[in-house]
């Protein structure tokens, strides 16, 4: 059973290079993800353009996130890299073997510019260090995530983070 340091690294225990500053960025995306597209419980369907971002300012937790936030910000990531095309690369994330690498101008691309500088604004951290950060550390925390090498159900994740 994992525990949320050991999916997102600690500063002690990093489990992904930089695992000081990776655990608030990770959940940083992945609040801003949920909130963004699953804010009312289910997917957008069908949606062009992405949906503005919340109007209240998204405050890092200080403690670890609920599996559900941690779910529907996956499923939002996953649902993002495959509408821009980068579905190769995080179904290697997601299924068993070997993870592809992905560079940060990637990451921006799949995420958006809009995305990374909301996240940049928000986490107080340079556009470049979230780029450097993400492209380092998505693939293994979505990977942690996805064991069964597939997006888990709700009692797996609640399961996996302990």
């Amino acid at each position: 059973m994992a525990l949320p340091d050991d999916v997102f690294g600690s500063e002690d225990n990093p489990a992904v290079p930089g695992g000081n500053m990776t655990k608030p960025l990770i959940i940083a995306l992945l609040a801003y993800l949920a909130s963004r597209y699953f804010g009312s419980g289910q997917a957008e369907e069908g949606a062009s353009k992405p949906a503005p971002p919340p109007s209240e300012p998204l405050q890092i937790p200080t403690t670890d996130p609920s599996p559900g936030s941690i779910l529907d910000g996956l499923g939002g990531l996953i649902e993002e890299f495959q509408k821009k095309g980068f579905g190769e690369t995080i179904d290697s994330w997601v299924k068993t073997g070997p993870n592809k690498k992905v560079a940060p101008p990637e990451v921006s691309d799949a995420l958006g510019g809009d995305l990374v500088d909301e996240l940049a604004r928000r986490t107080g951290l340079s556009r470049d260090q979230i780029l450097d950060g993400l492209a380092r550390t998505l693939p293994n925390v979505v990977d942690r995530l996805t064991p069964q090498g597939r997006l888990p159900n709700y009692q797996e994740l609640s399961r996996l983070m302990g």
